[in-house]
C-alpha cells in the first residue's frame, strides 16, 4: 500500500471553523450526484478553500492535483487574477441587465461574435444560457421549433447515444443516456430515441476499428428508418464522450454519421459542453473530427467555470427560417447573455490564445499525457489506457488482454473505478472514477511534470487497489 501523502500545514479559514462548515453542510447543503445518506455518514464533504494553477486545496490544507480541472471546465487553471478584475469592473459598469427588452450589454454582443468566428463556417448567431443543461434544453426548443415553421412539426424525434450525458434537467436527462438517471424523476420528454454508443473496447472488442466504426453509425440510420424519416429532427452527440467514461469514437465514425444525417436531411447537432475551448487540442472537439453539425452547444471552458455561462451556436439557415416567422421565438432566461458572465468569458478566451494553450494541448501536453498513458497500458490490471489532446481513461481489467471486469462472473463490476478513485484522491490526486475506469481532464495549462505525476499516482494506485478488486 502506497502511503498517503504528506498535508502542508493547513491554511486558515475565513470565517467558519472546518467542523462547523461541514456540520453545516450535512445540516443544510443538498449536493449534486451523491448519495446524501453515505454524504452524511461520512461527516460531510471535503471542504475545497482555494485553487492555485492545477492544484486545489482543502480546509484541512491538503494540497490534490486536479486532474479533472474542477468538473472538465477550469481550462486556464486556478487563481487567474485578470478574470476577476474582468468580473470586477463589468459589475461597477453594469453587472446584469437582461436581453429581453430589446436590449443588450456591450459584452454579450462582443462575446457572441468572438464564438461565431470561432465556430466559423455557418454558424452566424449565438444563444446565452447560464448551464449546459439550459443550452441543452434550448437546443432542443430551436430544432423542434425550426421544423414547425417549416411546415413539418411532426419531426419531434431527436436521436441521441447510450451512455451519453446532455445535462440534469428532465430534458437534458431524457437527451443523455444514463440509464441511472433514467429510473430516477419520472417520465422522460417523449421523442427521444438511443442508439449504441461507440464505445469499442465495452462493445466491439474484436472487431477492427472499421468495422466498429461502421456498426455504430449504422446504429444512428437504422434509427432513423425505424422512427420514419419524416418524423426525425436531429441527432446529436458529443465528440467526445466525456461523463460516460472518455468514450473517444473510433476513426471513420463522425464522417459516417454526418453523411447518415446529411442523407435524410436530419439536424446534426454536437453537445462540446466538454470538448469545446480546447480539450482536444482544436477549438471545438467536431473541428478535430472534421464535420461540420447544424447546432453546437458550448459551457463550462467558456469562461473555464469561473462564472457560469454557456451557449448555443445556431446555423445561418436555420436562423434565416425562424426570422421568417413573424411571432417571437418565446424562450429565454433571465441570466442569458449575462454580462459580467460574457465579460469574464471573453478574458477568458483572451487568455487562451494569448497563451497559446490549444496549439500547445495538440502539439507538446497532449502527445505527452498519451505518451505517459501508453507505459501505463502495460500494467497488469489495465485493459486499455486512451486520450486526445488532454482527455483520457484509463480501463481496469481482471485479466490482462481481455475487457472482462472484477466481479463481473458473479453478476457484479462497475467498482473499479471508484476503488481507484479514493487512492488516488487520498494520495493527491482528483480523478474521477467512472464504472470500471478512471477518468481524467486536466487544465489546459498542465506541465510535463504535473502529467507524470498523475499517471504515477494512477500506477501507484493500481497496485495498491490489486488485493481489494480481486475480493470484489
Amino acid at each position: 500500500m502506497i502511503p498517503p501523502a504528506t498535508p502542508p500545514p493547513a491554511v486558515p479559514l475565513r470565517n467558519h471553523d472546518l467542523a462547523e462548515l461541514r456540520r453545516l453542510d450535512v445540516a443544510h447543503h443538498l449536493a449534486p450526484q451523491q448519495d446524501w445518506q453515505a454524504l452524511e455518514d461520512m461527516g460531510g464533504s471535503r471542504i475545497i478553500v482555494r485553487g492555485e494553477g492545477c492544484n486545489i486545496i482543502d480546509g484541512d490544507g491538503m494540497r490534490l492535483l486536479d486532474g479533472m480541472a474542477g468538473l472538465w471546465c477550469v481550462n486556464v487553471g486556478y487563481g487567474r487574477s485578470e478574470l476577476a478584475e474582468a468580473a470586477y469592473n463589468q459589475m461597477l459598469e453594469l453587472p446584469y441587465y437582461n436581453s429581453f427588452f430589446k436590449t443588450v450589454a456591450p459584452p454579450t454582443v462582443t462575446l457572441a461574435a468572438k464564438l461565431a468566428g470561432l465556430l466559423g463556417g455557418h454558424f452566424s448567431h449565438i444563444f446565452f444560457n447560464s448551464s449546459g443543461s439550459e443550452a441543452i434544453d434550448t437546443l432542443i426548443r430551436i430544432v423542434r421549433h425550426y421544423w414547425q415553421v417549416l411546415g413539418q412539426p411532426q419531426r419531434q424525434v431527436i436521436i441521441s447515444r447510450t451512455n451519453g450525458y446532455h445535462g440534469s434537467t428532465i430534458a437534458g436527462m431524457s437527451l443523455g443516456g444514463m440509464a441511472s438517471m433514467h429510473t430516477q424523476g419520472g417520465p422522460l420528454l417523449p421523442g427521444i430515441v438511443h442508439v449504441m454508443q461507440p464505445y469499442k473496447f465495452a462493445e466491439g472488442f474484436d472487431e477492427s476499428e472499421d468495422a466498429f466504426a461502421a456498426r455504430a453509425a449504422q446504429a444512428v440510420e437504422d434509427a432513423i428508418l425505424a422512427a420514419g424519416p419524416e418524423n426525425v429532427a436531429a441527432f446529436i452527440g458529443e465528440p467526445v464522450q466525456g461523463a460516460g467514461g472518455v468514450i473517444i469514437p473510433p476513426a471513420g465514425y463522425w464522417p459516417r454519421v454526418e453523411a447518415i444525417c446529411r442523407k435524410y436531411g436530419i439536424l446534426l447537432c454536437c453537445d462540446e459542453v466538454i470538448c469545446g475551448f480546447g480539450r482536444l487540442g482544436q477549438w471545438f472537439g467536431h473541428q478535430h473530427y472534421g464535420f461540420t453539425p447544424d447546432l453546437v452547444t458550448m459551457a463550462k471552458g467558456l469562461s473555464s467555470g469561473y462564472l457560469p455561462i454557456s451557449a448555443v451556436g445556431v446555423a445561418d439557415f436555420i436562423v434565416a427560417a425562424i426570422k421568417s416567422n413573424p411571432d417571437d421565438f418565446v424562450h429565454g432566461y433571465t441570466y442569458s447573455g449575462h454580462p459580467t458572465a460574457a465579460a469574464v468569458a471573453l478574458k477568458n478566451l483572451e487568455i487562451i490564445e494569448r497563451e497559446d494553450l490549444i496549439r500547445r494541448t495538440r502539439e507538446d501536453t497532449g502527445p505527452y499525457l498519451a505518451q505517459c498513458l501508453a507505459d501505463l497500458a502495460g500494467h497488469r490490471l489495465v485493459g486499455e489506457a486512451r486520450s486526445l489532446g488532454l482527455i483520457g481513461a484509463v480501463e481496469i481489467v481482471a485479466e490482462p488482454g481481455t475487457n472482462r471486469r472484477f466481479g463481473s462472473r458473479e453478476g457484479g463490476g462497475g467498482k473499479a473505478g471508484i476503488v481507484l478513485r479514493d487512492i488516488c484522491i487520498a494520495n493527491g490526486l482528483m480523478v474521477r472514477g467512472v464504472k470500471d475506469s478512471i477518468v481524467m481532464s486536466p487544465p489546459l495549462i498542465i506541465s510535463h511534470a504535473e502529467i507524470d505525476r498523475i499517471v504515477d499516482t494512477i500506477s501507484a494506485a493500481l497496485d495498491a487497489a490489486e488485493p481489494v478488486l480481486r475480493d470484489l
